[in-house]
């Protein structure tokens, strides 16, 4: 696992990605995905059960992976899952140099708007 990404794991997105992977062929991976998006620079896109890229964070019997392409870009956020009646979803969390957007799966660097 490279440490160069810092990239954290909750307890709670560790926990809801070992669920979303156990309905896989895979169990204890997951890959975060990057794409350009429409709200912020980027936009997250989780996958459980694939395991391409270098692993970046691990948790509760989950390895995450990304590709090296976007370590730079992932570098000291986080990722956390939140829960409601109405359902869930991963959210991000990073440090003040960083947009992250109101829908919680989309961030910029700061100097990016």
């Amino acid at each position: 696992m490279t440490s160069a990404a810092s990239f954290q794991l909750s307890a709670a997105a560790a926990a809801e990605l070992c669920r979303q992977a156990a309905q896989t062929q895979r169990h204890n991976v997951a890959t975060l995905a990057l794409h350009a998006g429409d709200c912020a620079a980027w936009v997250l896109d989780v996958r459980p059960g694939i395991d391409e890229g270098i692993a970046i964070a691990r948790g509760d019997g989950i390895t995450l992976h990304a590709a090296a392409c976007h370590l730079e870009h992932i570098r000291g956020l986080s990722l956390d899952y939140r829960g409601d009646l109405r359902g869930g979803g991963f959210v991000l969390q990073g440090p003040a140099d960083v947009e992250i957007c109101a829908c919680g799966a989309a961030f910029s660097p700061a100097h990016s708007h």
